[in-house]
């Protein structure tokens, strides 16, 4: 079976508990990675006063693991494409898992930094072959939908981080370790995900494992929904094995992509040849940007609002609420990939979070603080999900996980600059001066994202 073969069946298909089950099995593993996140930008807060760090040792805690996702990211997606998704994504929740565990133990903060490097290395692995694993099985009129579906998962895990800190951390002196522990949960999960969910087929054609592929692509053409409306038409195979169903067609069939290059070294050349250089250098721009405002932020909203005499759990209260706004965000910007495209979606969602980002560092009442966190989640969000959409898209099936995971990695070096500059910006103009540069990022990044190809219900590997 050819590569253009199965695009054009797994096109085909209408969204079905198949889908749903490759949609979710991943959807909670990046709902963990999330909650991982959140999680330590809420013990920051705690350790900087238990520990009595200094701003530059907090900023470090961040750092490290961003440190560590820049690695993740990049090797994550050259292993996806060598070994497998699925394989990888298993192995990524297992190390992060098994990591973020370990930290609960952690007696000082030289131990606590090593242990938050593993951690970064399985998280920034995970996040660009998930998104590219659930990619390969979505239909092509609905990918970007189902991809902002996914990254909605990051708010579910996020919120859960917040839940936990505001009625664990705040509980004891040991409430920090107990919330970590909680943290052990993937390492189980990954057991799921790696025995639960079929590899792509589009990666076991493109590798010549064609039987293997064939049979991914039957079970999913094999729904049961499937199989009873062939049986109420009495057709006598299921619709996506051939028969005119009446659904919307994708594309035409993909053209078959080139073999990959045989080296890491040309596999990472290969994103800035001809084809792809402009999409590559836009792509790698937006995820800067995204990422410093991002993590720049959102890591340290519960240490800023405490340093501006919020208690504890005052602070908490608040991240807890303004995350909340993350949920509808992805939510609207699921709607609108799919009506305004990529580009535009993406952009509207940037110039979003620019204003709110300006809103927010200005407020100077609880309701103006609440407010504009809500619309930065908001915006900020459902831009993350624009994105992460976009991504997979960039590349053919050969280059996506390595496309991916070379973009996420840039971008982790800016989630690694970030944490370090707030307390220097926050010395020289406070909370004003450093969300105008937020602002600033943002706006560079909506810019950047005209430069994309906008892939709206075309096949994945068409060129």
């Amino acid at each position: 079976m050819s590569a253009a073969g199965v695009s054009e069946r797994l096109d085909r298909l209408p969204f079905t508990r198949r889908h749903l089950k490759v949609l979710t099995g991943s959807g909670i593993g990046w709902a963990l990675d999330a909650m991982d996140v959140g999680l330590i930008s809420f013990v920051i807060a705690a350790l900087a006063a238990q520990w009595q760090l200094t701003g530059g040792e907090t900023a470090w805690i961040a750092s490290i693991g961003f440190i560590g996702m820049a690695v993740g990211a990049s090797l994550g997606g050259l292993l996806a494409d060598r070994f497998g998704r699925r394989q990888i994504f298993a192995l990524t929740l297992l190390i992060y898992g098994i990591a973020t565990g370990a930290s609960a133990l952690a007696g000082g903060l030289a131990v606590l930094l090593v242990l938050r490097f593993f951690v970064g290395l399985g998280l920034g692995a995970e996040l660009p072959v998930a998104s590219t694993f659930v990619s390969e099985f979505a239909p092509a009129r609905i990918r970007g939908r189902v991809i902002v579906i996914l990254e909605a998962f990051w708010a579910v895990g996020w919120t859960a981080a917040a839940l936990i800190s505001f009625f664990v951390i705040p509980a004891s002196d040991d409430g920090w370790r107990w919330a970590l522990a909680i943290g052990m949960v993937p390492a189980v999960w990954a057991i799921v995900v790696r025995w639960g969910l079929p590899e792509s087929p589009r990666w076991l054609s493109r590798r010549g494992r064609d039987a293997q592929a064939l049979s991914v692509v039957a079970s999913f053409e094999a729904s049961p929904a499937l199989l009873r409306a062939a049986r109420d038409r009495s057709e006598p195979v299921p619709p996506a094995m051939g028969e005119d169903t009446g659904m919307p067609a994708a594309s035409a069939p993909a053209e078959a992509s080139p073999a990959p290059p045989a080296t890491i070294r040309g596999r990472v050349a290969a994103l800035w040849a001809s084809e792809f250089r402009v999409r590559t250098a836009c792509l790698w721009l937006v995820w800067f940007c995204v990422n410093f405002s991002y993590y720049g932020a959102f890591i340290w909203i519960p240490s800023i609002l405490v340093a501006q005499g919020y208690d504890l759990v005052r602070s908490f209260g608040f991240t807890l609420i303004i995350t909340l706004a993350q949920l509808p965000g992805y939510a609207v910007a699921a709607w609108l990939i799919e009506v305004w495209g990529r580009r535009v979606t993406l952009s509207v969602f940037l110039a979003g979070s620019a204003v709110c980002a300006v809103l927010f560092g200005t407020a100077g009442t609880e309701w103006a603080i609440i407010a504009a966190g809500m619309g930065l989640s908001f915006f900020n969000l459902g831009a993350w999900g624009a994105l992460y959409a976009v991504t997979p898209e960039m590349y053919p099936t050969s280059l996506r996980a390595t496309g991916s995971g070379w973009a996420a990695g840039v971008g982790r070096i800016a989630s690694i600059i970030a944490p370090l500059a707030v307390p220097p910006l926050l010395v020289v103009g406070g909370a004003p001066v450093l969300f105008v540069v937020f602002a600033v990022f943002f706006v560079v990044a909506g810019a950047a994202a005209w430069g994309l190809v906008d892939k709206r219900g075309v096949a994945l590997d068409d060129r």
